[in-house]
């Protein structure tokens, strides 16, 4: 494999995980106020247009992580709509 694509696998690996603590935190509170639905809106279509443009120059680090990108930024979007409409449950403070 080619030192670039490595390079770009690292990069995609380093920026996508940054969406896995506030996923975790949703998950085990079951909270999302605080997390607004416009930020991974926008997110999801400007990763989907690099997802199309890494898709036309066949890169696969732009294809594979804006792929997994879009799919976190939905999780979080699935999440905040679900939790907003449960019923709410006492934090215990």
């Amino acid at each position: 494999m080619e030192d670039w694509i490595v390079l770009g696998l690292m990069a995609g690996l380093l920026t996508t995980i940054g969406y896995l603590p506030q996923i975790l935190k949703g998950y085990r509170t079951r909270r999302m106020e605080d997390v607004s639905i416009m930020m991974p809106a926008l997110l999801s279509v400007g990763m989907g247009l690099w997802l199309l443009y890494g898709a036309l120059l066949g890169d696969i680090p732009i294809i594979f992580w804006n792929a997994v990108g879009v799919s976190l930024n939905i999780v979080l979007i699935a999440m905040k709509l679900k939790f907003e409409r449960a019923p709410k449950q006492p934090t215990g403070r």
